[in-house]
């Protein structure tokens, strides 16, 4: 039996999200589509800055691999239109970063 469908860094494989964890496939990043997941591990979480995005001002911060420290995505530390307020501690991964694992 097959364990849980995971993700990992494109560039050395080192797992960082859940398929489960993937809460939608629409955004769109710099790099191109992105899944927001509702969690992230073996990522680091670089410095606070404010970003002005598609759907409005929010502080985000880069997410890279813990191993070999490759941009993977962001992460959502505040949004401040009331309606984003979901993405807030969420984690965005830019499709062309990640690789399916165990699948």
């Amino acid at each position: 039996m097959m364990g849980p469908r995971l993700y990992g860094c494109f560039h050395c494989r080192n797992i960082v999200s859940c398929h489960e964890d993937i809460m939608a496939k629409t955004f769109v990043g710099v790099g191109g589509r992105a899944f927001l997941f509702s969690h992230a591990m073996n990522v680091l979480v670089g410095t606070k800055r404010d970003a002005n995005l598609i759907t409005g001002p929010h502080v985000i911060a880069d997410i890279s691999c813990s191993d070999c420290k490759k941009v993977l995505g962001w992460k959502y530390e505040l949004a401040v239109p009331e309606s984003q307020k979901y993405k807030e501690g969420k984690f965005v991964f830019v499709n062309r970063n990640i690789v399916k694992a165990n699948w």
